[in-house]
Formats: structure tokens, sequence, C-alpha cells
């Protein structure tokens, strides 16, 4: 199973390719875009650490 993070990192990763065509690369700029905004909800409900 792949985490959140792993996903992110790996488009992040494709987006280092110079073999994308535009459309490709839009599409997974839109894709880490949302996996990004889904990482920041997530996050935003965490409650924070023990001090």
């Amino acid at each position: 199973m792949t985490t959140l993070h792993d996903h992110i990192q790996m488009l992040r990763a494709e987006l280092s390719s110079f073999h994308l065509s535009r459309r490709e690369r839009r599409q997974i700029e839109r894709e880490l875009k949302e996996a990004l905004a889904q990482q920041t909800r997530i996050e935003s409900h965490r409650p924070p650490p023990p001090h």
C-alpha cells in the first residue's frame, strides 16, 4: 500500500522526467496539487503533539 507521502514523492519524481508530453505533465501536476491539498487537510485535523 502506497502512503500519501510516497504518492507525492512519486509524482514529483515523474515531473522530473524529460519524456513527458504537455498533457502528461499537466495531469501529473493536477494529481500532485490534489495530493498536496489532501495532505494539508489531513495535517490540519491532526491534534498538536503533547509538550
